[in-house]
């Protein structure tokens, strides 16, 4: 079957599913899409109500771990069961969705759905992302740290359940830890024009970074959304407390460091937040928890930060660079790696202890090599 032929039976698709819904004759319009194999369009019916298409077609996605898979499997199944993801499942964003609206958060609410098919109809909770505003940071940070601050409170039960959909909350694990990292070590030098690291970097690599993997699995497990970021949080002023925080792209959440998700906000790839709004960000979670161990939490958060950033940078800017020529990712590099070399660098609160990784980067990536430059061509 050729291309056009598979967009076409999609449509086909989506117009039956649609149909069954009573929305055939609703206005579709096609919303910005992102890295993932996810679209959305805004539908509008006669009356003016506004929902929201998700279409994520299951054969553009690798197979997900079920539960009980060991190492092996997982590797054998491809990069979602590797990294715990939902491979893109609206089952799991279903569940997940009812289970955070039941804890009084705000998600959106579904309607029609063929979760075998990949498709559903959700409501419309607005395009007011934290990502189009320059003023009023703190009260809408603020309200996205407390939303993280009360769902971390309780240990995240090993099934979610809810709307009628089961689905399991993975342990964020060195494997899944692993399976974003060390991409970098690939697509970072085919797109910077650099020679592949040798045997012996790869294995310093792995040495170097396997302290920080182990904090991030020795830290007490919470509920983790994985996607914690300025794009994916709507600002919802008319709603009360936690619920201002319209959450997406949750679908897959794991249970993991209560660091991650902070991390994810107060150290975007996409768009700048001041030292001194994250410091406060930081105080104001710790406390709400205070029974976290201060310093040894801020130097996880920076640890963890660290590897966050060389995940972003290799396998998801640096790999859709070479792959797919979205050009839009340059533009977020600079920012990430200054994330990176801060974190290394020790600078801010408990950053020390990563001066072996600061080093592999000075030997193997210089400076000249972590611009956005020297792009290889599409393999």
């Amino acid at each position: 079957m050729t291309e056009r032929e598979n967009t076409m039976g999609r449509e086909q698709q989506r117009l039956d599913f649609l149909s069954e819904a009573g929305l055939a004759d609703a206005v579709r319009i096609p919303l910005a899409g992102d890295a993932s194999t996810r679209r959305y369009e805004r539908l509008t019916t006669a009356d003016g109500t506004s929902l929201i298409l998700m279409d994520q077609p299951p054969s553009e996605e690798s197979a997900v771990a079920p539960a009980d898979a060991d190492i092996e499997a997982r590797k054998a199944l491809g990069y979602n069961a590797e990294a715990r993801l939902a491979g893109g499942s609206v089952a799991a964003f279903v569940a997940i969705a009812g289970w955070l609206r039941e804890r009084g958060l705000s998600t959106p609410v579904i309607g029609a759905r063929d979760t075998a098919a990949g498709l559903a109809v959700l409501e419309d909770l607005g395009d007011d992302v934290f990502a189009a505003h320059a003023t009023g940071l703190e009260t809408l940070y603020g309200a996205a740290v407390d939303a993280l601050a009360g769902l971390h409170a309780a240990t995240p039960p090993a099934v979610i359940q809810a709307d009628g959909e089961v689905w399991p909350l993975h342990r964020y694990d060195a494997l899944a830890y692993r399976a974003g990292l060390d991409p970098f070590l690939d697509w970072w030098p085919q797109f910077a024009g650099l020679a592949a690291p040798s045997d012996d970097a790869r294995a310093e690599w792995s040495e170097l970074w396997a302290p920080v993997i182990a904090l991030g699995e020795a830290g007490a497990p919470v509920f983790v959304h994985r996607d914690y970021h300025a794009e994916n949080l709507l600002w919802l002023p008319r709603r009360d407390g936690l619920a201002r925080v319209g959450m997406l792209d949750f679908q897959d959440a794991v249970a993991g460091h209560p660091a991650w998700d902070l991390l994810h906000l107060l150290q975007d790839a996409r768009r700048d937040v001041s030292p001194e709004l994250e410091a406060a960000m930081l105080d104001r979670y710790l406390a709400a928890r205070p029974d976290l161990d201060r310093e040894a939490f801020l130097h996880e958060y920076r640890a963890l930060a660290a590897l966050n950033a060389a995940r972003i940078l290799g396998r998801v800017f640096a790999r859709q660079e070479v792959l797919f020529r979205r050009d839009r990712y340059t533009a977020f590099m600079p920012r990430t790696w200054r994330h990176l070399e801060r974190n290394l660098a020790g600078e801010g609160p408990a950053g020390q202890g990563l001066a072996g990784l600061r080093q592999w980067f000075d030997r193997h990536i210089p400076a000249e090599a972590r611009a956005a430059i020297n792009r290889a061509e599409p393999a």
